[in-house]
C-alpha cells in the first residue's frame, strides 16, 4: 500500500473548478465507498477540525484506464497519513502540519467506483454551488466584522482585536459556524467565561433590534465601496497558510481562512443579518443568520 508523503496540491483557493490529476492511492472503506487520493485537486474538502464550509459537489472522470468512467464525489474530506495508514475526517489523530504526516484530500466515490494508482483523471466542480458558497463565506466574514463593531462598547476589558481593530466578539463567543448557499449561520454562547473576559450581556436582548440595524448599515456601506477580495497563500499545498483579504473603507481586513470566496463585494448584491436568541441551560445563545441577496439571481 503506497500512501502520499506530501500534502495534496489544491487549486480551489485560486477559484479553480477543473483540474487534471493522477491517482496516488485508493482504498475501500468499511461502508463500501472508495477513498481516492490525488496529487492535485480543485475540490474543496470539509475539515473536521472546523467544518464551517462543507465539501464541493464534483465528479471525477477517468481519462486513462477507464474510458468513459465517471463517478460523483459523494464527499470530500481532509485526511492524513503517516505513511502506514490513512485516517479520514474525525479519525485524524494529529494537528495539521505535524512533522512526518501528509495531509491530503480524500475524494469519496460510490461503491462501484474502481481505479488504480497512476490513473489519470479529471476533476470537475459544480460552479453554481461553489459560487453560492463563495458568497456565503465572504458574507460570513463581513458579518462577523460588522458584529464586532456593533458590540464594541460592551467590552470593559482589553481583549483580542479583530482584523479591523474592534474587540473580537466573534472569536471569543463563537460556538459553531456553518456556511450555506448565499449565507451563513453563526451561533454564539454568552456564558460565564465571556462575561469574565469583560463582555456585558445585560440588556443585550433588548438592544438586538438596534444592533441588527447597526450591522446592516455597516454592511451596506462596505458593499457600496466595490472592494476587491482575494486569497493570499504561502503555497499550493493543503496545509499552507491562507488568508482572506478585503480592502474595506475602514482598512484592509485579513482573516486566516481555508475556504473559498468571491472576487469583489459587488458580487454580493445586498447583505443582511437577523438574530434569534435561546436559553441553553441557563446560558443565552445568539443565532445570527447572514443572507446575500440578488447574487447572480440567487438568494439564500
Amino acid at each position: 500500500m503506497t500512501l502520499p508523503k506530501a500534502d495534496t496540491i489544491v487549486s480551489y483557493p485560486a477559484g479553480q473548478l477543473h483540474g487534471a490529476a493522477s491517482v496516488l492511492h485508493s482504498q475501500r472503506l468499511d461502508d463500501g465507498r472508495l477513498a481516492v487520493l490525488l496529487d492535485a485537486t480543485p475540490c474543496h474538502p470539509v475539515d473536521a477540525g472546523w467544518s464551517d464550509q462543507g465539501p464541493d459537489r464534483a465528479v471525477i472522470r477517468m481519462t486513462t484506464g477507464g474510458s468513459g468512467s465517471e463517478w460523483p464525489v459523494l464527499d470530500c474530506v481532509v485526511a492524513a497519513t503517516d505513511g502506514s495508514e490513512l485516517y479520514i475526517g474525525n479519525d485524524v489523530p494529529v494537528r495539521k502540519g505535524t512533522e512526518g504526516w501528509a495531509f491530503v484530500v480524500a475524494h469519496l466515490l460510490p461503491a462501484d467506483a474502481q481505479t488504480v494508482e497512476g490513473t489519470k483523471v479529471e476533476v470537475s466542480v459544480d460552479g453554481d454551488y461553489r459560487a453560492a458558497l463563495n458568497a456565503g463565506h465572504t458574507g460570513c466574514h463581513l458579518a462577523s466584522l460588522a458584529l464586532n463593531r456593533a458590540l464594541a462598547r460592551r467590552w470593559s476589558k482589553d481583549t483580542k482585536a479583530d482584523a479591523l481593530g474592534a474587540p473580537d466578539f466573534d472569536a471569543a463567543a463563537i460556538a459553531s459556524s456553518q456556511i450555506t448557499e448565499f449565507g451563513s449561520v453563526d451561533v454564539f454562547r454568552l456564558n460565564k467565561s465571556l462575561r469574565r473576559k469583560g463582555f456585558a450581556t445585560e440588556g443585550l436582548l433588548e438592544e438586538l433590534p438596534a444592533i441588527t440595524d447597526a450591522i446592516n448599515a455597516t454592511l451596506a456601506g462596505w458593499l457600496g465601496g466595490n472592494a476587491p477580495v482575494r486569497i493570499d497563500r504561502d503555497g499550493e499545498r493543503l496545509t499552507d497558510r491562507r488568508n482572506w483579504i478585503c480592502s474595506l473603507p475602514d482598512g484592509e481586513a485579513s482573516i486566516p481562512c481555508g475556504g473559498t470566496h468571491i472576487s469583489a463585494l459587488t458580487e454580493l448584491g445586498r447583505l443582511t443579518v437577523d438574530f434569534t436568541s435561546t436559553d441553553d441551560g441557563g446560558t443565552m445563545t445568539l443565532r445570527m443568520v447572514t443572507r446575500a441577496r440578488n447574487f447572480g439571481g440567487g438568494e439564500s
